[in-house]
């Protein structure tokens, strides 16, 4: 009998201890802030995040993509906090469908977009009406972000659009799932030119700036963010304004964002 009461209170002690590391490590989880961020933030956001937790103890973890994809997987009920998209249409699409908490949406970031090709390879280009994309192409491939979907694919057809050069480069076009992924189409060297954000160029030192495109030759690059509609986690609020705050700023500007107020 002694030794079934040792084993039961044995037993009892162990599940409460599993019990307790179960519920510490909840707790734990809970204080990561999940962050669903467009691609072409890695650099910026990565270094901002590792300041706030040295200076709050919580941690931000972030699943970066297209913006379009990340709003699809918001939509399809992934598990996120914090929403940032890389242009005013994703955080439409997902605020029509009552996806986030529309008092703490805001306009965080801005950005340009330029002509990328290999660092050991590029020229000047002077992107103006009519510039001779095609010529500078040859058979190559214009490595840019799916243009139905993808915000800088999007913003980049726009451009060549207004300076009367999409229709011969159109069939060119080597559409990539994000940014990210056009730029390594250039660095690798799968592609002579790519349309990316000037701040991805800081990313990938294989790469260089040919040309920038004039700002009125799309619509204003902007970076909505906002605390998604399912989110409990009472440490996101806190986050947003980190982000917003002029501490964080300079993560943003030293890669090439400019800040929106």
């Amino acid at each position: 009998m002694q030794n079934r009461r040792q084993w039961v209170k044995f037993a009892a002690v162990a599940v409460s201890a599993i019990w307790l590391g179960a519920t510490a490590g909840t707790a734990f989880a809970a204080e990561k802030v999940t962050v669903f961020a467009a691609a072409s933030m890695k650099n910026a956001l990565d270094a901002a995040n590792a300041e706030w937790a040295k200076e709050s103890g919580k941690e931000a973890v972030v699943s970066y993509a297209a913006s379009s994809a990340l709003a699809k997987q918001i939509e399809g009920g992934a598990p996120a906090d914090v929403f940032i998209s890389a242009d005013l249409d994703w955080m439409d699409y997902l605020a029509k469908k009552n996806l986030i908490k529309a008092d703490t949406r805001s306009n965080l970031l801005g950005n340009s977009i330029v002509l990328v090709a290999a660092k050991d390879k590029v020229k000047p280009v002077d992107i103006k009406q009519g510039f001779d994309l095609a010529g500078l192409l040859g058979d190559g491939k214009l490595a840019m972000g799916e243009v139905k979907s993808v915000p800088a694919g999007k913003y980049g057809k726009a451009a060549l659009e207004k300076l009367g050069v999409w229709s011969s480069v159109e069939g060119k076009v080597a559409g990539a799932e994000s940014v990210r992924a056009a730029l390594a189409l250039v660095s690798r060297g799968e592609a002579p030119f790519g349309i990316v954000y000037r701040t991805d160029v800081n990313a990938d030192p294989g790469v260089a700036v040919a040309g920038t495109f004039p700002s009125d030759s799309h619509p204003p690059i902007t970076y909505p963010i906002a605390i998604l509609s399912e989110s409990k986690n009472a440490d996101t609020a806190a986050y947003l304004d980190f982000l917003k705050s002029e501490k964080a700023a300079h993560f943003f500007t030293e890669q090439g964002f400019t800040i929106l107020k």
